[in-house]
């Protein structure tokens, strides 16, 4: 029985021997396709456990946007005005009758025009030649072309800034009703704010020559 152990072993190392040299090398064996042959599983990314990647996120706050508004001042032209509110013809009378005149012709205010004009009798006049011109600029009362009335006053032309006043003349001993003088024109401009003649007013009185009364 010791001889029949004896030739097994013997046998199987022959064997082993016979094995390793017809092979011709170290026979080396891959675990990771041992595990996937054993468990049965597929691997194609050849990604084991120990490779798992991990996703890191990141939390992005979102910064509130600030956006400017850029205000642009314009500058308006130095010609333009702004008429006050409800200072038109309304207004206009209102001044002249407080003034004790009356307007003769309304349709001469120009509301639209820098300079507007009224040309007026004193109210109440028994005789009608007691006259005036008042002024406004922008529907404000600026003041009257003499600072004594005028026997007779007409409105002869008028511009966005100017007016032309035509007044009777009369010569010394001339009655009311009989002017002999003829007329005087007078360029009324608005300068800088200020309402100036352009021509020489006549006088409201003259012994000598011709008077507005």
């Amino acid at each position: 029985m010791r001889s029949t152990l004896v030739i097994g072993i013997t046998a199987l190392v022959g064997l082993l021997a016979l094995t390793g040299c017809g092979s011709g090398g170290t026979k080396t064996v891959s675990v990771a396709n041992t595990l996937s042959a054993s468990t049965g599983a597929t691997n194609p990314g050849g990604v084991t456990a120990a490779q798992t990647s991990s996703t890191s996120t990141t939390k992005t706050e979102s910064q509130p946007s600030t956006s400017t508004q850029t205000t642009r001042t314009a500058t308006a032209p130095a010609f333009t005005k702004e008429t006050s509110s409800g200072e038109g013809l309304g207004h206009a009378v209102a001044v002249v009758k407080a003034h004790g005149y009356t307007p003769e012709d309304t349709t001469s205010y120009h509301p639209n025009q820098t300079l507007q004009v009224l040309v007026t009798t004193r109210t109440g006049s028994a005789d009608g030649y007691a006259q005036q011109a008042f002024f406004f600029v922008d529907g404000r009362y600026v003041g009257t072309d003499t600072s004594t009335p005028s026997a007779g006053i007409k409105l002869v032309s008028q511009g966005d800034t100017e007016a032309t006043l035509a007044y009777r003349l009369y010569r010394p001993g001339d009655p009311l009703c009989c002017a002999r003088g003829g007329e005087a024109t007078v360029r009324f401009q608005l300068n800088n704010g200020r309402l100036v003649p352009l021509d020489p007013i006549p006088p409201a009185n003259s012994s000598t020559g011709a008077s507005r009364q």
